[in-house]
């Protein structure tokens, strides 16, 4: 099995339900196995100002799924969820589901960046990850810690409300 490492991002349609109803998506991928879910963090939007604040979150798992293989199924569960893909780069979304990770790998392809393009410079996918894995060290022999001092944290809120459904609920 490979630890992945997931991003998950949703600002339209009920971001806490997207992303809630996405991580019981990504507990019953095949040949795959959830392990965690980050805290949830608001954030102010990357793109377009005159959009509403991203809700965020990270999840490990462990999968015997090749990286595309992963990609294909996190891109079936946004179009089950109701993404659609405007070409407006980051505009509005009902759902993102991005494959930060994917054990050690370092891949660059038409359809495919690993680890994430974005991941270094982005806080809302750093904080989340350090939450799941603080010892982390990049493929590119980089520790996850030192991504983190040097992030800029404006507009990053962490909240109380877990992704993670009660048995009860």
């Amino acid at each position: 099995m490979t630890p992945a490492f997931i991003g998950l991002g949703a600002n339209l349609a009920n971001p806490l339900l997207q992303l809630r109803q996405a991580v019981q998506a990504l507990a019953c991928l095949p040949d795959s196995r959830l392990l965690a879910c980050s805290p949830l963090y608001q954030s102010s939007p990357m793109g377009p100002a005159d959009q509403p604040d991203y809700l965020n979150a990270v999840v490990a798992l462990e999968t015997t799924l090749a990286p595309h293989a992963l990609l294909d199924e996190l891109q079936h569960i946004e179009q089950q969820q109701g993404r659609v893909r405007t070409g407006e780069r980051w505009g509005p979304r009902s759902l993102d589901l991005d494959l930060l990770l994917h054990g050690q790998q370092v891949l660059q392809d038409a359809r495919l960046t690993l680890p994430h393009y974005g991941l270094a410079q982005r806080a809302f996918v750093l904080l989340p990850l350090a939450d799941l894995a603080p010892e982390l060290v990049l493929p590119c022999g980089t520790p996850l810690a030192e991504l983190v001092a040097r992030c800029d944290t404006s507009g990053l809120h962490r909240l109380s409300l877990s992704l993670m459904l009660e048995e009860s609920e």
